[in-house]
């Protein structure tokens, strides 16, 4: 059913990652600048994230020798040093994922360069690394993040859902690996019930849920494709639903054939199979459109 299947590592049949989008309490800040500091219960459920749930995962990780991805907005860098450091220390990946998860789409060019800048110096500073990799807030890529992206020297992102293996985006500055998603293997639609961020879904048993992303799994996995989540620490971190997460890790593992890895090695790996010859993905020139349709008015003349 893919059509242009990649070569992974060791034969493996699909490739794994587990990634985390580590938001805290930005989104509330973001969403609600005025009384956020006053939302103290919104606030305890979301700083459980670093402050509970990043320990646990990091635990279950060492558990089962798992070197990952957390996209972390730098902000809450800033605000949640410690969980930061043990990421860092386990040997996980940090990538971008905007400074206090600002929408790159609802921004200038300027302003959005900015705050790409800025949250590179924080990832930097904390991590000891420039991040490789991004993943715009909200998926909320813009009509200059690959410009922006290039230009800073990014080698991949993980925002677009195009294609069920990783594919290229470009323009006439260069290209960018990319590495897709989408939202049936994201845990808000399951989980998340927040009125204070205006998101209120019916909250699914983990038993439940998780079958989604086992389902996406087994075909990634019969198919060839990758297979990445977009989990949240105060998400998915709690503690039944980290319970059906670990048993999912478990079950990957004993199917076997799996290559489980964090997003810039497989970008690497993406990248060198392209360069070698063996893996000819699909490009994706952007921005799709320069600007609105136009697609014209009605002429009151003619009838109808």
């Amino acid at each position: 059913m893919i059509q242009n299947p990649i070569p992974w590592p060791n034969n493996a049949k699909c490739a794994v990652s587990f990634t985390f989008d580590m938001d805290a309490d930005s989104i509330l800040h973001l969403a609600r600048p005025k009384d956020a500091h006053s939302r103290v219960s919104a606030l305890s459920t979301l700083r459980y994230g670093p402050e509970v749930a990043v320990p646990r995962i990091l635990e279950t990780y060492r558990s089962f020798g798992m070197k990952q991805t957390f996209f972390v907005p730098a902000w809450c860098i800033e605000q949640y040093p410690q969980a930061v450091e043990g990421m860092v220390k386990d040997g996980h990946e940090i990538a971008h994922h905007g400074y206090i998860h600002e929408h790159p789409n609802e921004l200038s060019r300027d302003e959005e360069h900015y705050w790409l800048r800025r949250s590179i110096d924080v990832i930097e500073a904390h991590s000891g690394q420039r991040p490789r990799g991004f993943r715009a807030p909200l998926y909320n890529f813009s009509e200059h993040t690959l410009d922006l992206l290039l230009q800073e020297g990014f080698d991949y992102d993980a925002s677009l859902m195009g294609d069920d293996v990783p594919y290229v985006i470009s323009n006439d500055r260069g290209n960018l690996i990319e590495l897709p998603s989408h939202w049936g293997l994201d845990d808000w639609p399951p989980y998340v019930h927040m009125s204070d961020i205006d998101y209120a879904m019916p909250i699914k048993a983990p038993e439940d849920a998780i079958k989604a992303f086992r389902a996406e799994f087994d075909a990634m996995w019969q198919f060839g494709g990758l297979w990445v989540s977009v989990w949240h620490p105060f998400v998915s971190g709690r503690l039944a639903r980290w319970l059906e997460a670990a048993r999912l890790i478990e079950y990957m593992h004993e199917k076997g054939d799996v290559w489980f890895a964090p997003m810039d090695e497989i970008a690497r790996h993406v990248r060198k199979v392209i360069e070698s010859g063996e893996y000819k993905p699909k490009t994706d020139r952007l921005p799709f459109y320069a600007g609105p349709l136009d697609i014209g008015k009605p002429d009151p003349k003619v009838p109808a």
